[in-house]
């Protein structure tokens, strides 16, 4: 009943604004990262920038890289992995490869599809490559020249997070996940944290198949990557190349049970991969986490290759802070998606929810944190308008880091900041937590006046409780060319806390105004053109915002933090708009 009288309603509005509104064709603006070369596949990592990266920088393979790819076995007999977690290693896309591959022994290890195309978004690379329904193209991965140990994930378990060991690797990625948080998840933040091994792990695959935030991705020192969907549409060559949103059904979503804001950034899970058992064959992957997942950790990878190529940006890759750098630089450089806000739908700017509830920080950019690290470091005092720090902060009351620059034409002009800092761990099982040596950062960004210090004020700020990442994205104030960006602690006065200092990763840069015609303000299901479709999703997402004010729901395209009929009004202005796209 509830449901037929929601279509009603939907008809009757969409009959009233067609009369207040005259139909529009304008025409659509870029939806995301520009997708040039359609020769490379998967497209997914040009959307991301890192085919682009390549062009700026050829020799960022990934060479010199050492990943551990945690992979789960398929099969289970009286609960026992049966050992097929292997990538196909017969497909002309691992040619030349030379995996390492640890696993209990018995039963005889055996390949695994999932695994397969995993891997060929990470390391694959076939210059022949064929698929019918996209014909001729070039299979690269990411990371293709990267070294890579392959670990079934109990085996991994039993002798590597058990005892505390980590994997001889720079980047952990892992394809698995637990909606609660247990020991084992545990002690990889435990690595993270003690031997500063990077991890990054899927956060689920949303409401469509009932996964809540996944751990270890919704773990505090984890980096956690959710899914920006295809376009909505049958057509393989256009849906491979172009990518709308992410959408609560198809990517998990924040906060976790703690109130922290998961995931840490968003990524294509959509591309062509290898298909197993068969060496030439290639098929769509489908919009998942698990294929996200690998874009995201081979980037990093290219960016550890730059580090380690360049003395000046050693200190990104130190064993001591270095993945907190790592995923300040891969955060603040993220592109914000249409409808990105912090935390809760609300007026006012979310101060204690560092990042969007199901974007993270935005989407990832990979020619973005390459610029972002290359700009290097710059130790508190004066600094330049881009650039990251590896620091330390006292637990005192006067303990504060400042960072001042000068931003000539600050009009039209963002700035991003975000630091991170590791939560602690025991160093053994079971891996219990231990938050009197967790700190509570605070990030602030003031404007300044060197004339008149009384026209000093605090612009933005960023101070969660529960979080240990802190993130601003604000509009920079055109009357100000001066500003100073400030760490802080902001738990001193708690008896419970022992008295450390805290290394942080810190990375800020500043940027023109984000452009705002995108068509996905719009077309929120994503299909290339705005019609009924999209008001009925539009008014079913008021409702539930009505409803349910916790629930993440998009509409809000004015952004003044409701969803409303002013949102309608703007709604209908852009009927019939059609991406350039849509047709093709």
């Amino acid at each position: 009943m509830v449901q037929g009288m929601r279509k009603i309603f939907g008809l009757c509005l969409i009959a009233w604004a067609a009369m207040l509104f005259a139909e529009t064709g304008i025409a659509a603006g870029a939806e995301g990262l520009p997708t040039n070369n359609k020769m490379l596949q998967p497209e997914g990592l040009d959307y991301a920038g890192i085919y682009a990266l390549r062009q700026i920088d050829p020799n960022l393979a990934g060479s010199g890289v050492n990943f551990a790819v945690v992979c789960r076995s398929i099969t289970y007999l009286d609960g026992e992995p049966q050992n097929d977690y292997r990538p196909d290693t017969q497909h002309n896309c691992f040619a030349g490869k030379n995996f390492g591959f640890y696993d209990q022994g018995e039963p005889p290890a055996a390949v695994s599809a999932h695994s397969t195309a995993v891997c060929s978004v990470l390391f694959g690379e076939d210059s022949n490559a064929f698929n019918q329904q996209v014909e001729q193209f070039h299979f690269e991965g990411v990371a293709p020249h990267a070294q890579a140990d392959i670990y079934e994930f109990w085996h991994f378990l039993i002798n590597n997070v058990f005892p505390g060991f980590p994997p001889v690797a720079d980047i952990l990625t892992a394809d698995i996940g637990s909606q609660f948080e247990d020991w084992w998840t545990r002690g990889i933040e435990s690595m993270a944290e003690h031997h500063g091994l990077i991890v990054v792990a899927g956060i689920g695959n949303g409401s469509d198949a009932y996964d809540p935030l996944l751990y270890p991705g919704a773990g505090a020192n984890v980096i956690g990557v959710g899914v920006v969907d295809s376009v909505n549409i049958d057509d393989p060559g256009v849906n491979l190349a172009h990518f709308s949103l992410a959408y609560p059904e198809h990517s998990s979503f924040g906060p976790t049970s703690d109130r922290r804001c998961k995931p840490d950034i968003v990524a294509p899970g959509n591309c062509l991969v290898a298909r197993v058992s068969d060496p030439n064959g290639y098929k769509t992957s489908g919009d998942w986490s698990s294929f996200s997942t690998p874009i995201v950790a081979g980037t990093i990878g290219l960016l550890i290759q730059k580090a380690r190529q360049d003395p000046n940006l050693s200190d990104a890759v130190s064993p001591e802070g270095g993945n907190c750098v790592v995923k300040a630089v891969l955060l603040n450089s993220a592109t914000k998606l249409p409808y990105w806000h912090k935390g809760q739908l609300k007026k006012d700017d979310d101060h204690t929810a560092p990042l969007d509830w199901i974007q993270g920080a935005g989407a990832l950019n990979a020619v973005g944190a390459y610029q972002q690290l290359i700009a290097g470091r710059n130790r508190p005092s004066e600094v330049a308008t881009t650039g990251w720090d590896l620091n330390r902060l006292e637990k005192t009351d006067k303990s504060k880091n400042i960072y001042k620059t000068t931003i000539k034409e600050p009009r039209d002009k963002f700035i991003a900041a975000t630091t991170v800092w590791n939560r602690h761990y025991s160093d053994f099982y079971p891996f219990e937590p231990m938050p009197e040596k967790d700190a509570d950062l605070r990030l602030e960004l003031w404007a300044i006046d060197p004339n008149d210090p009384n026209n000093n004020y605090l612009l933005d700020y960023s101070d969660s409780s529960t979080d240990n990442v802190e993130h601003i994205y604000c509009r920079l104030d055109a009357n100000h060319t001066n500003y100073k960006i400030v760490v802080s602690n902001n738990n001193i006065g708690d008896p419970n806390q022992t008295a450390t200092s805290q290394t942080y990763g810190l990375a800020w840069n500043v940027s023109n105004a984000p452009e705002s015609n995108s068509i996905f303000w719009y077309d929120i299901n994503g299909d290339g053109v705005v019609n009924d479709s999209d008001f009925v999703m539009l008014l079913n997402n008021l409702l539930a915002s009505r409803k349910s004010p916790d629930a993440y729901v998009v509409g809000d395209i004015n952004t003044d933090g409701v969803i409303d009929i002013n949102d309608i009004q703007v709604f209908f202005k852009h009927k019939n708009l059609k991406a350039d796209w849509y047709g093709d």
